[in-house]
């Protein structure tokens, strides 16, 4: 009998739907075992609360799953730590999967991993991690017989058991030829359409499935550079992901009753308004309609801190005609394209005796106006390359050799976001092996025709030992003149940027602030900032490697659908999921 795959760190997907359970065992953090006299540790089974299954057999990719079931372990695992958790001792459990409630109109796909008997699937593990990152998973794929009729109706229910563990009772309920809601398509941007200006999003959905819907709810998004200035009497407002500028949306949440019937197409009474600051580039707009009555939208504001819109009543009205191109599963738009950024390098100009360390401070500084937000490619990292000067040979630096053949070029990364104003300095400390008399080395960002630099020509910056006041540093705007270390002791690893950009939602929103959130100071090799950002299909990059030279992607501002499932609460299910390496057949 095998067991279920480990999640990796790399690897993770969201489970849709799956509720932020609170952990009993306060304290609990890596090893934990549950002594006799002890109460059990709570274990949470997490997966979707819902999945309903279209009669066209249209369930995302053929053979895919439409369920994941994972395991959340008591205590707390950070998997940005770079460091595994303890596994918590424990003699095995079970996690117990019956679908029999399924039979008669569903052809039931269970882990082949675990002990399978007709439409019930027993999974007997013993890992078991704090967290959910490396923890067991089931993936269960579900297909309509030939016999299924609209409104077929059955639970998956999972259990679990074992010595010292408490689990949860979770259930997944299966709804054939349920309310299926496209999304109208969203218009492009407009010509000229210039930072600061405000776009009019038309929103609606076509109901495509074979049941009514008994009331709708509305989620739209907007992120950093992006808010909405109108505010309604039916939507409540919040923001997600403060601390995490990839992940982080101003965010509407409105409710609508009534009954929305198959075959027919709904629109707003009136566009959203959707603003977009001056240092806005590519920031995204999504939204998505999903069948969920008013009673039941409440458990969507879980996690987040909303407010009650004010104002007028957003209402729904039908429409006519429309084919079924204009709509689709997934609607985004990046706001505004037309916008840049003034990426400089800057070097320094330091003196020194033969065998005397010196630190000289590398530069990189956006000017604005737009900020880089790295959001499509998942705050994929700048790069850029320094030549060491002859006679001098690196000590320390946060940046590492291009190739064994090149000891003195080095590649630096700095992640992004990169804000509108923020500068960033990578300390190199450097030995003086021989003095040449006015050594440079160049600074560079690569080479290619970006239409989103504005000014490339301080795109360039140099490092000078023992100058004359003779070198010719073109591209170079500035460039302090470094000290010595006659000590040579070692210099810090990289400044620190302050990421932000909150401002209040709702009626007033205003893009920009500070969220108060600080993180590392780049200079890290290749390791990317944040994830969860979609990949797009758009390059408008032209040449290869680019300014995001650590893989090659020219993803910044690349144009793609993503999921925007419904995000508290766990009432909704991503049909159309992400594949985890490794995962559990």
């Amino acid at each position: 009998m095998r067991t279920g795959s480990l999640r990796s760190p790399w690897a993770r997907a969201a489970v849709a739907g799956a509720a932020a359970v609170g952990l009993a065992a306060a304290g609990l953090a890596g090893v934990a075992h549950a002594a006799d006299d002890q109460a059990p540790l709570p274990v949470t089974i997490t997966g979707p609360d819902k999945v309903d299954l279209a009669l066209d057999g249209a369930e995302g990719e053929p053979g895919q799953p439409q369920i994941e079931l994972g395991l959340t372990g008591p205590g707390e695992y950070d998997p940005d730590s770079g460091t595994d958790p303890e596994p918590i001792p424990n003699s095995g459990y079970e996690v117990t999967i019956d679908a029999t409630a399924l039979q008669g109109f569903a052809e039931v796909g269970l882990p082949e991993s675990c002990d399978v008997d007709g439409l019930v699937a027993v999974c007997a593990e013993s890992s078991l991690y704090p967290g959910d990152v490396y923890n067991p998973f089931w993936d269960i794929r579900l297909d309509l017989l030939d016999t299924a009729e609209a409104g077929d109706y059955g639970k998956i229910k999972v259990t679990g058991r074992g010595e010292g563990l408490e689990f949860n009772k979770h259930t997944v309920d299966v709804l054939v030829g349920g309310p299926e809601l496209l999304k109208k398509k969203l218009p492009d941007e407009p010509a000229g359409f210039r930072p600061g200006d405000t776009y009019d999003a038309t929103l609606g959905f076509r109901n495509v499935g074979s049941m009514s819907a008994d009331g709708v709810v509305l989620r739209f998004t907007g992120s950093r550079g992006l808010s909405f200035p109108d505010s309604y009497d039916n939507c409540s407002y919040a923001e997600e992901s403060k601390d995490d500028l990839i992940r982080y949306r101003h965010v509407a949440l409105c409710t609508f009753e009534g009954e929305f019937l198959p075959g027919a197409a709904y629109e707003l009474s009136e566009p959203v308004r959707v603003r977009t600051a001056d240092f806005a580039l590519g920031d995204i707009f999504g939204y998505s309609f999903d069948a969920v009555g008013a009673k039941e939208a409440d458990a969507l504001r879980a996690g987040a801190d909303y407010r009650q819109g004010s104002g007028a009543t957003l209402t729904l009205k039908p429409v006519e005609g429309g084919r079924s191109g204009d709509y689709t599963k997934y609607a985004e738009i990046d706001l505004p394209l037309q916008n840049t950024y003034d990426l400089d390098l800057t070097g320094a100009r330091v003196a020194g005796e033969q065998g005397e360390t010196v630190t000289v401070d590398v530069g990189l500084s956006n000017h604005g106006p737009a900020w880089l937000g790295g959001l499509r490619s998942g705050g994929e990292p700048i790069s850029f390359s320094v030549r060491i000067p002859e006679g001098a040979s690196v000590v320390d630096s946060p940046c590492s050799p291009m190739n064994d053949e090149s000891p003195s070029e080095y590649l630096c990364f700095a992640n992004t976001p990169f804000l509108e104003d923020e500068a960033r300095t990578f300390p190199f400390e450097l030995r003086i092996d021989k003095v040449v008399a006015g050594a440079k080395g160049r600074i560079a960002l690569p080479e290619y025709d970006n239409p989103w630099e504005g000014d490339p020509s301080n795109d360039t910056g140099w490092i000078v030992l023992n100058g004359t006041g003779d070198e010719e540093t073109p591209g170079d705007s500035g460039g302090g003149t470094g000290g010595s270390d006659s000590t040579g002791g070692t210099g810090t690893t990289g400044g620190s940027q302050t990421t932000g950009g909150t401002g209040t939602t709702g009626g007033s929103d205003t893009a920009g602030g500070t969220t108060g959130a600080t993180t590392a100071g780049t200079g890290t090799t290749g390791t990317t900032g944040g994830s969860g950002g979609t990949t797009g299909g758009q390059s408008p990059q032209g040449g290869e490697g680019g300014l995001l030279a650590s893989t090659g992607s020219t993803a910044l501002l690349a144009s793609a659908g993503a999921a925007l499932a419904l995000a508290a609460g766990g009432v909704l299910v991503v049909v159309a999921r992400r594949r985890r390496a490794g995962g559990t057949a």
